[in-house]
Formats: C-alpha cells, sequence, structure tokens
C-alpha cells in the first residue's frame, strides 16, 4: 500500500499526518516543537512520530508553512537592498532604507526610455553589500521588458555572488510600487526558504526515502521545489492555504469559513463548493500590498503564542510571538525555580521588553554584522533563560530594549513570556506542558493589574475568542466598517451576527474556544477530529496549478497589420504578422505549462489546460487587436 505524508511547520509546531493512497483516510499523525534557526530538528521529530514501516512506502510529500508570513508579521527577515528603475516618483514608503532610484526602465510597449545607469547600480551594490543579504530589482514596466531587470541581475552576480530577485518573475500584473514590494518581501524571505527546504531534503535523505517533495502555494495548489526556492513568497500564506484545504478534508465539507489558529496569527478564510476564496488584488502582508495571487484571508498579530504583556495599566496581547512559559519550563529545568523568584518592576518602566515575566535566551544562530551595543547585550545573554533585571545586573545598567528588539529580529535572541497558550494551561484547558509554571507567571502578571489569575485569565481568553469572532465577520462583511462590526460583536446592539456557512475550527487547542466564540456570533461551530494538524492535512490535498498571461500587441498602431510582440513572463519576442505571434503563444504557453508541472513530478497525461482569450479593439476597428492576453491555466493531479 503507498502513503502520502503532509507537513506543516508553523511558528510553534511542526505537524506531520500520514494519509493512505488507497481511501484516503488518516493513519497516523504527529506533533512536535519548530525549531529555531534550523528547522531540521523539529522536522525530524515530527516525522519520527510515524512508524517507520509505513515511510519507505511514501510516495509523495507535501509541505506547507507560516514560517514566511510570520517573518514578515514579526518584521525578522533578512536585510535586503531594493534598487529601483526608471520613474518611481511615488510618494509611497518602502520597506528598507537601503534602497536607490536609478535612470532607466521601458514605457508600456516595452521601448526603453532612458539607458540603465549601471555605474550607480554598481556603486549601490558595492556599497551595501555588508550590510545586505539579498538584493531586489524592479523596473518600470518590466512585465512588458525585463532586459534592465535582468542586466542588473547579472551585474550584481558578478560583482557580489548573493541572491537577487526580480519584480518580472514574480507578477505580470500593472503596479509598479506593488510589484517592487512584491520583489523586495521575496528577497527578504530568500534565505528563510532555503534553510527550510534545505532542512526537508536533508532528511528525506538521510531516510532514504524514495518520495516526490512538493510545496503547498498560498493559493492552495503545490509548487515544485525549484519555484519554492526562488519564489518563496508564493508560500507566504501556505499556512493558511493549508489549513483551508485540510479543513474542508477533515470536515467533509466543500463550502466553509475556516478559522485557523496559529502560534503567531488567526486567520479567517472561505471554501466555497471546494474552491478556495481568491483574492485578485494580491495578498496583503501586515501592511505591504503585493502582486501574489493567494487565498482571500483577514489575519490579526494574535495567536496561541502572542506575547501578553502590561502596558499602562492595562493587558495587550500581541503582536510578538514569543516562546510560551508553559514550554520553557520544559526546556530548561531550572527555569521553573526562577519563575518562584520573578523581581519586581516599577510600573513607569513597563514596555513590550522590561517586563516581569518576559525572558531571552541564546539561540543557534550565528551572529554576524553586529555592531559593539549588540555585541555586548549578547555577551550575557547565554543558554539559560535571563530576565531583564539579570541583564541589568551582569551589565551594571540597564540594556537598550531597542538593542534588545534588534537581536530578537536578527533571530539571535529567543524571547520568552505568558501567552494564551499559558492562559489555557492556567485554567486548566490545555494541558502539554508545564502548568504549574503558566500559573507562577500569571500570579504576577494578576498582582500586577490588581485582579485574581483565574479572573484574569478568563478574561483574556474570551479577549481572544472575541478577537477570533471579530476578524470572522470583518472576514464576511467586505467594505462594512470595523467600528460597526466591533459593535454588533460586543453587543452593543440589539442585534447578533448569524453566520449562515459552517465554521471550522483548526490549530492547537482551538476546542477551548468554541463556547467563547458561540458568545459572540450565532454559528454552527465544527471542531473535526484531528484538527490539531489540519495544516498537515492540508498540505496533501493542493492540486498542480500554474497560471500564465501572454499578451500580444501591435508595434504601431499606425499600422497595426504588421509587425507584433509578444510579451511572455521570460522575455519580448517580435513577429510579423499576427498569425504568427497567436501561433507562438499557443505552443509557448503549453510548453511553459507542462514544463513546470515535469519539476513537480506531474506526468503530461494528467495535465489539462484551459486557454482563455481576451482581445480589446475600439468598435470599427478593422485590424488584429490592439491587445491580445491569452491566459492560461494548467491544473495537474499529483
Amino acid at each position: 500500500m503507498q502513503y502520502s505524508l503532509g507537513i506543516d511547520a508553523g511558528g510553534t509546531y511542526t505537524d506531520a499526518i500520514l494519509i493512505s493512497d488507497r481511501d484516503r483516510s488518516v493513519v497516523m499523525s504527529n506533533k512536535a516543537l519548530t525549531t529555531y534557526p534550523d528547522h531540521i530538528e523539529g522536522i525530524r521529530n515530527a516525522i519520527d512520530g510515524i512508524d517507520e514501516k509505513y515511510l519507505k512506502n511514501v510516495d509523495v510529500i507535501s509541505v506547507s508553512t507560516t514560517l514566511a508570513t510570520n517573518t514578515v508579521l514579526e518584521d525578522t527577515g533578512y536585510p535586503v537592498g531594493l534598487i529601483l528603475i526608471g520613474d518611481h516618483s511615488l510618494n509611497k514608503n518602502f520597506p528598507t532604507s537601503d534602497i536607490i532610484f536609478v535612470a532607466g526602465g521601458h514605457d508600456h510597449m516595452g521601448d526603453e526610455l532612458k539607458p540603465l545607469d549601471v555605474d550607480a547600480i554598481k556603486n549601490f551594490v558595492l556599497g551595501s553589500k555588508g550590510r545586505v543579504s539579498a538584493f531586489a530589482v524592479s523596473s518600470h514596466f518590466s512585465i512588458r521588458n525585463p532586459e534592465h531587470e535582468l542586466k542588473t541581475k547579472q551585474l550584481i552576480s558578478k560583482l557580489t555572488g548573493m541572491p537577487v530577485v526580480c519584480g518580472h518573475e514574480l507578477t505580470q500584473d500593472i503596479g509598479a510600487y506593488e510589484r517592487a514590494v512584491t520583489a523586495y518581501l521575496n528577497a527578504q524571505l530568500l534565505p528563510v526558504g532555503e534553510n527550510f527546504i534545505e532542512a526537508m531534503i536533508s532528511e528525506i535523505k538521510r531516510r532514504d526515502m524514495d518520495a516526490r517533495l512538493l510545496m503547498l502555494k498560498c493559493d492552495g495548489s503545490v509548487v515544485g521545489i525549484r519555484d519554492a526556492l526562488e519564489r518563496p513568497i508564493e508560500t507566504i500564506f501556505s499556512g493558511p492555504a493549508a489549513s483551508l484545504i485540510g479543513a474542508s478534508f477533515l470536515s467533509g465539507l466543500e463550502s466553509c469559513v475556516v478559522i485557523d489558529v496559529g502560534g503567531t496569527s488567526t486567520d479567517v478564510s472561505m471554501l466555497c463548493e471546494g474552491v478556495p476564496d481568491i483574492s485578485e488584488s494580491g495578498a496583503v502582508v501586515g501592511k505591504w500590498q503585493t502582486r501574489v495571487k493567494a487565498i482571500h484571508m483577514e489575519t490579526s498579530a494574535m495567536g496561541g503564542d502572542s506575547h501578553i504583556w502590561t502596558r499602562d495599566k492595562d493587558l495587550v496581547i500581541g503582536p510578538r510571538r514569543v516562546e510560551p512559559i508553559c514550554v520553557a519550563a520544559v526546556k530548561y529545568p531550572g527555569f521553573p525555580e526562577k519563575l518562584k523568584n520573578i523581581k519586581w518592576i516599577a510600573r513607569r518602566l513597563l514596555d513590550e521588553n522590561i517586563q516581569p515575566t518576559k525572558f531571552f535566551v541564546r539561540t543557534r544562530q550565528e551572529p554576524i554584522e553586529l555592531n559593539e551595543n549588540e555585541k555586548v547585550l549578547i555577551s550575557v545573554i547565554g543558554d539559560d533563560p535571563v530576565s531583564f533585571e539579570d541583564i541589568f545586573i551582569m551589565l551594571k545598567g540597564p540594556p537598550s530594549t531597542f538593542v534588545l528588539s534588534s537581536l530578537i529580529s536578527k533571530r539571535l535572541v529567543q524571547a520568552i513570556g505568558f501567552t494564551p497558550t499559558d492562559v489555557l494551561h492556567v485554567l486548566g484547558e490545555y494541558d502539554q506542558w508545564d502548568q504549574e509554571a503558566s500559573k507562577l507567571a500569571a500570579d504576577v502578571l494578576a498582582k500586577l493589574n490588581n485582579i485574581g489569575k483565574y479572573e484574569m485569565c478568563s478574561l483574556l481568553k474570551k479577549r481572544f475568542a472575541r478577537n477570533m469572532a471579530f476578524e470572522l465577520m470583518s472576514y464576511l462583511l467586505p467594505g462594512v466598517d470595523s467600528e460597526s462590526i466591533g459593535g454588533i460583536v460586543d453587543h452593543n446592539f440589539k442585534a447578533r451576527f448569524d453566520v449562515e456557512l459552517p465554521v471550522v475550527l483548526i490549530g492547537g487547542p482551538v476546542s477551548a474556544y468554541g463556547d467563547e466564540i458561540s458568545s459572540f456570533i450565532k454559528a454552527d461551530i465544527i471542531v473535526p477530529q484531528h484538527s490539531d494538524v489540519g495544516n498537515a492535512a492540508g498540505a496533501l490535498f493542493g492540486k498542480g496549478v500554474k497560471r500564465l498571461e501572454i499578451m500580444i500587441k501591435p508595434l504601431s498602431l499606425n499600422d497595426p497589420d504588421k509587425e507584433f510582440f509578444v510579451y511572455s513572463p521570460e522575455r519580448r519576442e517580435k513577429f510579423n504578422t499576427y498569425v504568427e505571434a497567436l501561433e507562438f503563444v499557443n505552443e509557448h504557453g503549453r510548453a511553459l505549462i507542462h514544463s513546470y508541472m515535469a519539476e513537480c513530478g506531474i506526468m503530461e497525461n494528467k495535465v489539462s489546460i484551459s486557454v482563455t482569450e481576451e482581445r480589446l479593439s475600439p468598435e470599427g476597428w478593422h485590424h488584429p487587436p490592439m491587445e491580445t492576453k491569452l491566459i492560461f491555466v494548467g491544473l495537474g493531479f499529483v
């Protein structure tokens, strides 16, 4: 009998699930802690929970991850140099200070506007290569002619050998700003994706498993490993996409709304008759609009591992993820004793890092390019958790919280703190880790806020459930302002939301929140069996999907019957007649689809290709179309 193995690496857990290919039944599943910065140990531990006798008969391994999503949400990505070519005089922010605007670019027909300023690019690259891990390049109208982006990429590779991402490689959609942001985020995620995939490949080889390795994309389709390495941004919402598909599989529902509670975020999405709800405008990641086709979703930076901390006589949940107190108490033997002797901190000093229940521990990440303040601070943080007060004593003065945040962002330091996972441990609704450790930390936070620990945890649980209900209704009611939605969710009006579709909960201890959500809205709440590994199940049931667009335009509207340009994702081609151009596009588009599917390990006879032709011509036009767009969609069955 043959099997398929699904693996999902989240911010906290790495899950594995084994499915029988014969009847699609769940054979086994396992959860393990995600390990940082090297994911191999977490992946290995997750697979170790699957009986070895099944592994030799695994044909397909499909993976999903929230690592890319969490990296952007937490702003812990790798530094990137951004090169913008041509007219990018937009009054908008860009996500990096390592940025340069240079002359060059093309017009809407793909003709060069100005020569590329090679010297400016060379000086920028050589000046910033010590500060960045990769480069992103976006040229004006590169979707019509990528020549300047490709020339810049070749130059950077020759000068530095560092990774380079071009905007035209990721999207053919118009939108210079969004394309630039998409290229930047992709470059920022390259090391994250590479580390994860290399860990997967290494573990498969170590076990002598003969299986195809696929990765779930953010639109619910699967992607070959080469594409996943080159375009990690396309996996940016693969975790939520996996939860959507996994929820459908585990619940047996073709239409449902899904709430996925992860370690870092809570995500809401929807499936209608087996088809994910796709956002045509592109994925929004944190505050950044991209041009990546992804499932339409509402996401909030409030997950099971969100840091709960005190500010201005109030308790705040998130947005940063920390390791839960209850988990750290199991990992670090001396930590429970330290919790018994927590020192109080003056309320006026409190901020996100200065908290009596927050601790810091060194990761295995090797430091590079640290300034003197970072070197001094990291020298006193070791393999055992230390508090802000411990650091104060060792440094004989208060550490900079800015420097501390920088070390956390660089993944050199892991923060530990009180979380919603600890809340459930205190209330006795989840017992996977050290319950007493959670109670010790809860005592301190509760006294700091003049409340009992059980009352505090009940209020925090209700606030977390309220956030889930609010995000659900924000998703289902696009265009309705948040204040109005919040007013009804909070029962400020004599009305209550009634959700017609079933609501499926996916994620760790989500069953604890079912009744609380029902107190805010009326809905059929479903927690399916194996919901704790729903994402791993979803990683297995995406289809091979490849979508691409190729455009034909006449060289000149003054003589529209001869000479045509073809704009493909790879290059611009010139043809003498419209018929020649159309024949080339049909052949070229299908060839690109089959090439992509072959890399995914999908045989040609299991691929269907549909082609949609969109023609644009004014009324009374008696020539070949002014613009012809052919949209190829390949569907492969894994």
